[in-house]
């Protein structure tokens, strides 16, 4: 992960309702869920979801399946997993980092 995905990511995911979008999806697990369902759960219209979805996607936060006639959103734990660790190498102290310590 370089700077500029780590930025999308954050970007992303500093919006309170993408936030809660990701959050349910990693509730789900790799299974999944269709747009309906967190539609449902957020009580939000499919088109203001449909936008936050397209944000989590180009962040590479989760990714989308067609199932028939559903998408099927899952959230990318590998991508979260390479914000953490470009965290921890990139924004702890030198001397800290090392010992795997951030400030």
């Amino acid at each position: 992960m370089d700077i500029k995905n780590a930025t999308e990511a954050f970007t992303a995911l500093s919006q309170e309702t993408r936030l809660k979008v990701f959050k349910i999806l990693v509730e789900y697990g790799h299974t999944g869920t269709a747009a309906g369902t967190i539609s449902k759960t957020l009580n939000m219209p499919h088109n203001s979801l449909s936008f936050h979805l397209t944000h989590l996607s180009q962040a590479g936060l989760i990714t989308s399946q067609k199932k028939g006639r559903s998408i099927i959103y899952t959230a990318n734990i590998q991508s979260i997993e390479n914000l953490i660790h470009y965290l921890k190498e990139n924004c702890c102290s030198k001397q800290n980092n090392a010992e795997g310590k951030c400030l």
